[in-house]
């Protein structure tokens, strides 16, 4: 494998890949360690390790001996693969459920666990008993603490000699499915599963399916006589069940209207030196038609003074 690092950042772990039955060759493959650092940041990042070129068949047991080869047992907690984020899941939201999502109630914790079951048993069976992964590919490992990273980046730093490379997949091979033609076999006979297995899987999808359009049938029901805050109503599949009342129609427009008013009042009052400005203006009209006013009064004075009635 290549020693090219692809970054100064990055720390070197090389790992000893034994000979297997189609290469009987030793090899190194070499892993490139770093704290993760993600675009959006997470509680988790101080204690997790970003993980670049993972071996093809990788899997968490795997990377559970690594660490524990170098810093000791119970410090790695998980490992989730990049390749597995890219693979999104089947939706089970009928297309009502899914337009009203945002208006619908969190469950109780019960229920939630109970709908987590259901939603599970919906799933077809996995075809595959391992995955395997592209070449190249990233994972995010978490630890137990801040230190146990930090412990497995210094260890990585000490691997100097080739003896003293950890050995990949020492110690999984009995907690992992196999790969080679056993794989490929098991793959093969998963993909044809009994009808018992369909059929139960069937029944759990439309289980879910049925109580999440009956659920989002009750929701816009509810929906169909609460104006919103803009005082519309919101017009849902079926129609208006009644009309709404005229106390909620009268409210609905009271709202609408105070709200136009605070936000006319707003921004009249958005910028203070425009509103000096504009009293300015005002006291110097007023003062300006004072004037002029005592001007007309004035001439209406000098007009009746000079007035002489006939005799």
């Amino acid at each position: 494998m290549s020693e090219a690092m692809p970054s100064e950042e990055f720390v070197m772990l090389p790992v000893s890949i034994p000979p297997l039955p189609s290469f009987r060759v030793q090899a190194t493959h070499y892993l490139y360690l770093r704290r993760n650092a993600p675009r959006l940041p997470t509680p988790d990042d101080s204690r997790s390790l970003y993980v670049a070129n993972v071996p093809c068949d990788s899997t968490e047991p795997h990377f559970r001996a690594l660490f524990s080869s170098l810093v000791g047992a119970g410090r790695f907690e998980s490992i989730t693969f990049e390749q597995d984020k890219k693979h999104s899941k089947s939706s089970h939201e009928p297309a009502q459920a899914a337009r009203l999502a945002g208006h619908r109630k969190r469950k109780r914790g019960e229920d939630e666990v109970q709908n987590a079951k259901d939603e599970a048993a919906a799933e077809l069976p996995s075809t595959w008993t391992r995955q395997v992964y592209e070449s190249g590919s990233c994972a995010v490992a978490l630890f137990a603490d801040e230190k146990s990273a930090e412990h497995v980046l210094k260890a990585a730093k000490k691997l100097k000699k080739p003896k003293n490379y950890p050995v990949w997949g020492e110690g999984v091979k009995d907690k992992t499915p196999p790969l080679g033609s056993q794989w490929l076999k098991a793959h093969n006979k998963l993909s044809y599963p009994g009808n018992d297995i369909i059929q139960a899987s069937m029944d759990a999808y439309f289980t879910v399916f049925n109580r999440k359009e009956k659920e989002a049938a009750q929701l816009a029901m509810r929906l169909r006589n609460e104006p919103d805050e803009d005082g519309f109503v919101t017009v849902t599949r079926g129609g208006r069940a009644a009309p709404a009342r005229r106390n909620e129609a009268e409210e609905a427009k009271q709202k609408m209207l105070e709200r136009e008013k605070k936000k006319k009042d707003e921004m009249m009052d958005f910028y203070r030196f425009q509103m000096r400005e504009k009293r300015k203006a005002e006291q110097a009209e007023m003062l300006k038609r004072f004037e002029e006013d005592k001007q007309k009064v004035r001439a209406m004075k000098e007009k009746r003074g000079k007035f002489r009635p006939e005799t």
